[in-house]
Parts: C-alpha cells; structure tokens; sequence
C-alpha cells in the first residue's frame, strides 16, 4: 500500500473519534493490551511522562518535549488529535514520524487490527510506542486523548503523570459531573509514581487526594508552590521558596500562566528521577517550543494588519480563557470566524462570545460539525450576528475583505475549523 492507500485503510476500516464522536471510544484497554502484546509490550522499552486535563494537556506536552529536547535527550511526543497531517502525531526531536514507518508498522500489525478490530486511536497509540521503543528514545511524552482511566495511553508506566485542569468537556463520556470527569482524569495516577495538579480546583480536589492514597502516590498540587503572574504576553514571573524567576514562552496566551506551574513542578520530579534539566534548558524549551516542536495553533497570530489569531481552545473552560485574550488585543472592530463540533455545550460557550463582533460562521468537513446555518440560528437566539460563509478559507477570505488593518479576526470554536486554515 501507498501512505494515502495506508491511511485511507485506517480511516475507512477503524472508527475514529474525532470524526464520527463517541461510537468511536472503547470502554476498556484490552485492545490496546492486545495490540501491545503483539508488538511485544514496547511500552515498556523506554522511559515516560504521562500528560492528562481538559484544557492544556497539549500545550504542556509540547513544553515538556521542548525543555527535555533542550537538555539533550532524543525525546519522543505524542499527542493528539491532528491539526494538518496524520504524522504530526508521533514526534522525535520535532520530527514526525515517516510515512515509510505508517506504512511498514500497518503492514506488520495489519492480522492483529484484522482479528482485534481496534479503533484508530488505538492504532496509533500502539504505533508511536513501537516507533519509540525502536528509535529508542531517552523519554517521550505522552499525551491522553480522552479521560484517562480507559485512554488507550494508559498502560504505560510513566516517571511522573501530570493533569492540567478539569473543566466540561466530552461529558457523553466522561461523566454529566466535575467530579465524575476528575475521576476519569485521576485515573491515570499509578502505584507509586508521583502525580503533578496543574491548579487546585476545589470542586475536584479531592479525587485526587483520594486517588493518590489509594495507590501510594506523592501528589504536588503545582500552584501551592509556584506563584505564576502574567506580566505582558508570554512573560511571565514565577516565585518559588522566595525565589523569582522570569520565564518567557512563545507559546502566547495568558492562560499559559496555569500550565507553567504544573510544568515547573514535573520538571522538578524530574530532576529527582535522575533526569537531569539545567535552567538554560528549561528557558530555552519554554522560550523555543514552538520551533523545536512544530506546536501549531495556540494563540497563532497568522498576520498583524489586520490582526488575525487562531486558537483550537473549544469547550467552555478553554473558550473563557481565549476571550480573555482577545479583550487584552486592541483592535477597531472585531470580527469572528466561528465553527464547532455537535457534541460540545454549544449553549453555555454561544452565552460566553461577545455580542459586538461580527461572525461569520462556517464548519468543518467533518461528520461531527454542525452545519453552518443550524448554528447561525443557534448563535442569533444569543445576540451574535453575522453571515453562514459553509467553508473555512472562504470565511476568512471575507472576513479579510471585510476588515481593515485595524481590526482582528480571530478563527476558532473547534480544533477541526483551525485545521481546515490554509497555510498553516
């Protein structure tokens, strides 16, 4: 098979979940399990960092990547789901995994996915630990896709597991509560390996209190020992045992502020693990991670006159922190091309947009995204007006003609809405 015969294998045969929703999600780790047993366990072959949250869990894995990469160690990154190509899935030092590697690694499980009947992310899980443990990676970094506790990711045993943040997201699967979606997350905690909290959040700290005690875990609620504040875009101050320390990222956005104290506290783990980080290299992972990862679409600025952003934030919790950014942007008019997905609480983030911009909304091709016009009226029931414009580009290219060099336009509401932008 060709690499476009190989995906379109893995697209037709397995159900992928940020296609066609739910159907898609497995209950349980026993194809994972399976499909690890046939490549003989090559999750085991090589040294981990588990990454789980509702927002955030992205941009750490990719600071995590940077820092460790930074220092000098051949670090792998998987992440999920993604934006352009198939590959930008499974990293190396910011290098994504061959085409020629999809196509050997398919060939060779292909009588394991024919008898497992496995989805797609449970594929791809079991390829980036076969290309890891081959490649033999110093460490990689492992992002869950969904929850934790049946993700497909968890059934490696990690130096440090890290959870980003709890907030309403995939609730069809993860629980109609806070609580019940803590529990999914805390699932990943492990005998014995210490977990890193981004943020305490009092309506779920106490899953993971309790999760840790079960299992014998140390648990370091980050935000308890580091003080972060935002002091303009990008930089930030970060006071710890009475010591203070600027840090910069490329990675804009204020909402950095809460993924850089649980990032400082798994470095710190780290360390501990014998996993040496000298200072320079934690600077330099934060300050480069979007040059040594290939990261794209977190707060991306795509042009200046007019100002134009891209962000994949799309639940509540994520959006609330994009608004937040863009009130700090100064501009004339505001205008927004807007898209989501049908299983997201379209009510409670339609109520958070502001009612002074001007939308133009679109979907993405996709099954799961809801048709441009239904969420027109949605979005008209809440004040927001605009034009249907079906097609991303040609929602921007509108939007452009639309505005003048003083003006933003910010692209988002689903991650699916940002992949569809040309030239990105």
């Amino acid at each position: 098979m060709t690499y476009q015969q190989t995906l379109d294998y893995l697209y037709a045969n397995l159900p992928m979940y940020q296609r066609v929703g739910a159907v898609a999600y497995k209950e349980d780790l026993t194809n994972t399990i399976l499909l690890c047993e046939a490549l003989g366990n090559p999750q085991h072959r090589f040294k981990s960092i588990h990454v789980a949250g509702t927002n955030g869990k992205g941009s750490s894995s990719h600071m995590l990547a940077a820092i460790l990469q930074s220092e000098g160690y051949k670090t792998g990154l998987y992440t999920s789901p993604h934006l352009k190509e198939f590959t930008e899935r499974i990293k190396i030092n910011g290098q994504e995994v061959s085409q020629e590697f999809v196509i050997d690694f398919v060939n060779r499980i292909k009588p394991s996915i024919e008898k497992i009947l496995p989805s797609f992310f449970e594929i791809t899980v079991a390829m980036a630990f076969d290309y890891f443990a081959q490649q033999k990676v110093d460490v990689a970094v492992i992002e869950v896709g969904l929850g934790g506790r049946l993700d497909s990711t968890n059934v490696i045993t990690p130096l440090v597991s890290l959870i980003t943040n709890i907030s309403w997201d995939h609730k069809e699967i993860l629980g109609d509560t806070l609580e019940k979606i803590a529990y999914e997350k805390a699932g990943i905690i492990k005998s014995g390996i210490p977990v890193v909290i981004s943020e305490r959040q009092s309506e779920v700290d106490f899953v993971f209190d309790k999760k840790a005690a079960d299992v014998s875990s140390e648990i370091i609620f980050a935000s308890d020992h580091y003080k972060v504040i935002d002091r303009s875009d990008g930089d930030f101050l970060v006071e710890t045992k009475g010591i203070k320390t600027s840090y910069n990222l490329d990675l804009k956005g204020s909402y950095q502020r809460k993924n850089l104290a649980g990032l400082l506290a798994t470095v710190a783990i780290l360390r501990d693990k014998g996993i040496a980080v000298s200072g320079e290299s934690l600077k330099m992972g934060l300050s480069s991670t979007i040059l040594l990862t290939g990261l794209k679409g977190r707060w991306q600025k795509l042009s200046i006159k007019p100002l134009i952003v891209c962000d994949t934030g799309h639940n509540e919790a994520g959006v609330q922190e994009v608004l937040i950014q863009i009130l700090k942007q100064q501009f004339s008019k505001l205008y927004i091309v807007w898209g989501m997905v049908k299983d997201k609480d379209i009510t409670n983030i339609l109520k958070l947009l502001p009612k002074e911009a001007f939308y133009f909304f679109c979907q993405a091709k996709i099954p799961r995204a809801i048709p441009a016009h239904e969420l027109a009226v949605k979005a008209n029931e809440f004040g927001l007006s605009g034009i249907v414009v079906n097609d991303v580009n040609d929602a921007i290219t509108k939007a452009k003609e639309m505005s003048s060099e003083s003006d933003m336009i910010f692209i988002g509401g689903s991650t699916f809405v940002v992949a569809e932008i040309e030239g990105l």
